[in-house]
């Protein structure tokens, strides 16, 4: 019973950012791949036409939508991780690289017949995709590690 006590304090000290600074961080996570992302969609405007039939890119709303959603998604996954994990940034990053990966799947496998889809916006969707991980992963790992690290 002792070395439960011992495994489980050991485990909760190994993270001893606050749950706040995680929160915190978390929150600036979204905000920053939100607006990333939003910054990519009208560059990659300037050399790709959207074509207003196809809804993944007829406006900016969807982009905003979705890396919200998604990104929401993977700081309750990191927040779980570092309270369930002795090293959560190397696993966050394992499990960001495969939901990338297959992420990327209806990108390549949907898309492509959809109305008003080209190889040019898909690949603005798949770029999408790499952006919002990117800039989660860059801050949910570097901007929550405690400063005895």
């Amino acid at each position: 019973m002792s070395s439960i006590t011992v495994s489980s304090y050991a485990l909760r000290g190994s993270n001893s950012v606050s749950r706040g600074r995680v929160a915190l961080v978390g929150l600036a996570t979204v905000v920053a791949s939100v607006l990333a992302n939003v910054i990519f969609y009208y560059l990659a405007g300037t050399v790709v036409d959207y074509h207003p039939d196809f809804p993944p890119l007829a406006n900016a709303g969807g982009t905003i939508f979705f890396t919200t959603f998604f990104a929401i998604g993977a700081v309750l996954v990191y927040a779980g991780l570092r309270r369930w994990t002795r090293n959560p940034e190397r696993n966050f990053t394992i499990v960001s690289a495969v939901v990338l990966a297959l992420s990327i799947i209806p990108d390549l496998t949907i898309i492509p017949p959809s109305e008003g889809a080209s190889n040019a916006q898909t690949t603005v969707l798949i770029l999408q995709h790499v952006v919002a991980a990117a800039v989660i992963v860059w801050m949910l790992t570097n901007l929550t590690r405690s400063q005895a690290r």
